[in-house]
């Protein structure tokens, strides 16, 4: 059975990206479409950000209206291209909510909600103009939230809201345009009643988003099986624990997967010398590259270790912040690529002047292909992270022969294995509670193997061979796909 599949996502690889969401937004679709399945994909067109000569995007449709509420309407054009040869991605141009803003979300604008109100009433015209009567509308996270609500609720259009919908949450966090936990308790949204009227601002940017997709949704699904049980805890389901238990017969995971054309060290075009577990020792010309680049003493000899992270108390920043100067006392390096909070930035900045033999910090933007220097110039890749619903970074780093020093929990339990030197077995060093000494106790085992050349050089040859495509994971969500129409015709069962 071959499936019609309207894949919703802010932010896609190459076109927008703040993060992972992109990522997967990006690739899952092509590995379904290699697997045989009709998918669309359906994005907005950030102005400023997007170039549609880069991209070769065309104009197709222009001055559709979309009924907000009974006050207020709205107008979009669409533009199309292609993410893969019979891919086609749509895009959804909108100037007052899509213009040249300096990022793609920002928590402090007083439209977010708005924005993506917007947006996913605009996707639901737009398969209506196009007639693409999808078997599955896939959504990913919070901003494509009430695109099941108003197919549930109040959409007209009976063949479009025949379809079924699966709602990815890829971070619990982020459940509308702004902090949920900063928002007044008598304005917290029930995810009950109707919609506030649209020009009520205060009340419109309360809405949550995720708390109506995850009410609504025909199936709730995360980006790993382990996330996908811990968000039904008090310490991980950000207070939505309780509607997600409620609906735990509907919440599924499956791990991530990473693009092999996208990330391959035998034909990178970024790298320096390209390889792979059949000559994984070029390696080290990588690493000796990249210490000439950023300006540290060159010596293959010396561990490198990186992180290629958002720089945030979630990615374990804490941690690092406690036991930086103690691990610096080591006979190593540091590579640290990414930007975050100021209080964590401003740390990096002074460990640099102090060590400026031992740590580099980019704390600016970098784009993908940027950072395959780092995991291909890297020895160690460090996760530390509080919380983490899946996490690609540790499955990229074993790509390029970097192996991982992480946290257990979310999706990195699912993916790294602590490494038994007795048996080698395992594929990484794990630490269990969040704790700085737990965290150095780790880095310092990895270090310590990395002294046993013969034995480190077997772990880099066996993580380089291990298997992290898409292909896996996209038939667990084909699998899904079924299993979700299945439920939404016995509810249909069940209420006549």
């Amino acid at each position: 059975m071959n499936l019609k599949i309207a894949s919703i996502s802010a932010e896609i690889e190459p076109y927008a990206k703040s993060g992972g969401l992109a990522d997967v937004a990006g690739s899952l679709p092509k590995a379904l479409k290699r697997q045989g399945h009709q998918i669309i994909v359906v994005t907005p067109f950030y102005r400023g950000k997007i170039e549609p000569e880069k991209h070769k995007l065309k104009k197709i449709m222009e001055n559709l209206t979309i009924k907000i509420d009974k006050k207020n309407q709205e107008n979009f054009n669409i533009w199309q291209g292609e993410l893969a040869e019979d891919l086609p991605i749509y895009l959804i141009e909108n100037e007052k909510y899509f213009n040249a803003r300096q990022y793609l979300y920002d928590s402090t604008s007083p439209d977010e909600n708005a924005r993506f109100w917007f947006f996913d009433l605009a996707v639901l015209k737009f398969l209506e103009e196009i007639k693409f009567l999808p078997d599955i509308i896939h959504c990913h996270d919070w901003q494509t939230g009430l695109i099941p609500y108003f197919l549930k609720k109040n959409f007209k259009n009976l063949e479009l809201s025949a379809a079924t919908t699966v709602y990815t949450i890829h971070n619990l966090v982020f459940q509308f345009g702004h902090n949920w936990w900063k928002i007044a308790p008598e304005l917290r949204d029930s995810g009950h009643n109707g919609l506030p009227d649209f020009s009520d601002a205060e009340r419109r940017e309360a809405i949550n988003f995720a708390k109506r997709a995850i009410l609504n949704a025909d199936v709730i699904n995360t980006v790993s099986e382990t996330y996908a049980e811990e968000i039904m805890t008090k310490d991980f389901g950000q207070d939505l624990h309780r509607i997600l238990k409620n609906r735990k017969d509907r919440v599924f995971g499956i791990i991530n997967g990473i693009d092999y054309k996208d990330y391959n060290p035998h034909n990178d075009p970024g790298l320096h010398r390209n390889y792979d577990w059949h000559n994984f020792k070029v390696k080290e010309k990588n690493k000796m590259f990249l210490q000439k680049m950023i300006g540290l003493p060159i010596n293959k000899n010396i561990p490198m270790i990186g992180m290629v992270t958002r720089i945030t108390e979630q990615k374990g920043f804490d941690l690092v912040k406690e036991i930086a100067d103690i691990v610096l006392r080591f006979n190593l390096q540091i590579v640290v690529i990414g930007s975050g909070e100021n209080i964590y930035m401003d740390k990096l900045k002074e460990l640099m002047k102090k060590n400026p033999d031992k740590i580099y910090a980019n704390l600016e933007f970098v784009s993908s292909k940027d950072t395959t220097k780092i995991y291909a110039g890297s020895d160690i890749l460090l996760i530390p992270s509080r919380f983490e619903p899946c996490g690609v970074i540790q499955m990229i780093a074993m790509r390029y022969g970097a192996i991982p020093v992480v946290r257990h929990v979310g999706g990195l339990i699912d993916t790294v294995y602590d490494y038994n030197p007795k048996n080698q077995t395992g594929n990484g060093f794990v630490f269990h509670p969040y704790d700085s000494i737990a965290m150095l106790i780790a880095i310092t085992r990895a270090i310590e193997t990395y002294q046993r050349q013969n034995e480190w050089d077997k772990l880099v040859n066996k993580v380089m061979r291990q298997s992290f495509s898409w292909e896996y994971p996209a038939r667990k969500y084909v699998e899904l796909f079924k299993k979700a129409i299945e439920i939404k015709k016995l509810d249909k069962e069940k209420s006549i």
